[in-house]
């Protein structure tokens, strides 16, 4: 991406206050003239919303206590003193105080996305843009409006629906949507989405790897029609993004989270969509080269301590007992995914450099503080020497949002669900088969017997494939039945005796939003 994060300068637009709902969805005026805007099209607005991403904690830190920490896989990590609140209510789904941090930053950080949005989109209108250039603009901002609003309605429910340019606090003040409309305006968004984005990130221009195209509005679109159940939509989606031709699995699992140093994140064939990186040599003592993320740094290896030379980052999410015990020791996966102090990386066989970890340490003297850790964004040596950063942060690795791998692993799902046991065997099998990386003895084929077999199959499959990515608790709510039923993984069961009832479904709303509305706002029942 073109060095998008001098544009933070931009963020002064569409900033949200954790004052509260009448100031976080005000529209600034517009500067410079109407002729200036037509000129530059509506890139700046745009540059706004990838802006967020990067260091916003509600796409960081706080995305993953609500994507994460809330399965049985994942815990809160680091120590027990940091962010101890954390363990309470997303680990063990009790103790909600509906005002610290991690709530208020996510609800905040993600309107602030729609904030950006609903002012290009407004500009556009205004100016009555119509080349092509701002086409993809537009498409842009509605992807990102139906990202944040898909993000919300998963883990609020009902939400404010805003999708208009705020210009007075009292325009703010919104009751809550039902869910079908802000489904609704989901599947507005992601049309125009569809329509307007570019095949590939080359339309942009040279050096704007990262920028959405159609293939992103695609995948999302069959994400939300996957939690509705829509199953012929979301074949629909997955057929056209594979039919792109755009997109392949990389051939060695460990290959997707590597970055090297060459100051940007990998952008493979597997990826859809992820937040990009620019951080260059020496970028400890020059911050002009150092345009890197929190994603990597809240989540890389902790140790305190008078020796600190494997205190990484932050040492957030990481792997629970429950998740290595119950994990097949024969699927290579596992070891390319976890971590485990106190013994070898494994070597670039298994996703690591030939280290040998320090052991664990309950109090971090000497040691380090978990037990295992999250191999996904285990920091390459060779990136700390090339930054200066030798310690304490690890900030070049983005996000990959979107991956290729869900698109066939929706597929699957969706034609095993409308009877196309074939169609969904064949998709397992290309995920699994990558992962036995050549090793026919492992992983083996699973061929289609029934409905209720292959549908076990895929759900483990995405458990193996995308743990520690902030699928999982996801997954488990969706296959919950409507009804209050339980079968072998749904959440109850599976959530259940680490204190996950009904209602933990959604999470409740801030209490400084539902305050501010004057009453308006009502919290989700049972909060």
């Amino acid at each position: 991406m073109k060095r998008i994060y001098w544009i933070l300068i931009f963020t002064a637009v569409a900033l949200i206050t954790v004052t509260g709902c009448k100031k976080f969805l005000t529209r600034e005026p517009l500067s410079g003239s109407l002729d200036d805007l037509k000129s530059g099209k509506l890139e700046s607005q745009v540059y706004v919303m990838y802006s967020h991403l990067p260091w916003d904690w509600g796409f960081n830190l706080s995305w993953i206590d609500f994507h994460s920490i809330r399965d049985d896989d994942a815990e809160k990590g680091s120590n027990q003193t940091d962010g101890a609140e954390v363990n309470t209510e997303f680990d063990q789904f009790v103790g909600y105080t509906k005002n610290d941090w991690a709530l208020n930053s996510y609800w905040n950080d993600h309107y602030a996305v729609i904030t950006a949005a609903n002012n290009a989109l407004a500009t556009a209108k205004e100016l009555n843009v119509s080349d092509p250039g701002s086409l993809r603009n537009i498409g842009e901002a509605c992807f990102f409006r139906a990202y944040c609003y898909f993000e919300l309605v998963k883990d609020f429910g009902e939400v404010p629906l805003i999708n208009y340019a705020v210009l007075k606090p009292e325009d703010a003040i919104r009751a809550k949507s039902p869910i079908d409309s802000i489904y609704m305006q989901i599947d507005s968004d992601l049309n125009v989405a569809a329509q307007y984005l570019p095949l590939t990130t080359a339309e942009y221009g040279v050096g704007f790897d990262g920028r959405l195209t159609k293939g992103a509005a695609n995948t999302l679109w069959a994400q939300t029609y996957l939690f509705r159940k829509n199953w012929a939509r979301v074949i629909g989606l997955c057929q056209e993004v594979i039919g792109s031709g755009q997109y392949l699995l990389v051939p060695n699992f460990t290959d997707l989270w590597k970055a090297g140093p060459n100051g940007f994140g990998h952008n493979t064939t597997e990826s859809i969509w992820e937040v990009q990186t620019s951080v260059g040599q020496n970028a400890a003592t020059n911050s002009a080269v150092d345009n890197g993320t929190m994603w990597q740094t809240c989540q890389s290896i902790r140790q305190g301590g008078a020796s600190n030379d494997w205190n990484l980052g932050w040492g957030w999410n990481t792997p629970t007992q429950h998740l290595v015990d119950e994990w097949d020791a024969t699927d290579p996966r596992k070891n390319q995914t976890i971590l485990y102090s106190g013994q070898y990386d494994g070597g670039p066989a298994e996703g690591g450099y030939g280290r040998t970890l320090p052991p664990y340490s309950a109090s971090e003297s000497g040691g380090i503080a978990r037990k295992y850790w999250n191999k996904k964004v285990y920091s390459d040596p060779a990136m700390h020497e090339f930054t200066g950063q030798l310690t304490g942060n690890a900030d070049w690795l983005g996000h990959r949002i979107l991956r290729y791998a869900d698109v066939l692993l929706m597929l699957a799902e969706a034609s095993n669900e409308t009877g196309d046991g074939a169609t969904a065997e064949a998709n397992l099998e290309l995920i699994r088969a990558r992962a036995r990386g050549g090793n026919n003895a492992v992983l083996p084929h699973i061929p289609f017997t029934s409905q209720e077999q292959m549908r076990v199959a895929i759900k483990n499959e995405r458990r193996w494939e995308f743990a520690m990515e902030g699928y999982r608790f996801y997954d488990l709510v969706r296959w919950t039945p409507a009804a209050g039923g339980i079968d072998t993984i749904d959440a109850p069961r599976v959530l259940g005796p680490i204190g996950y009832q009904p209602k933990n479904a959604l999470y409740p709303l801030p209490q400084q939003v539902i305050d501010l509305s004057g009453g308006l706002l009502k919290q989700n029942p049972d909060y």
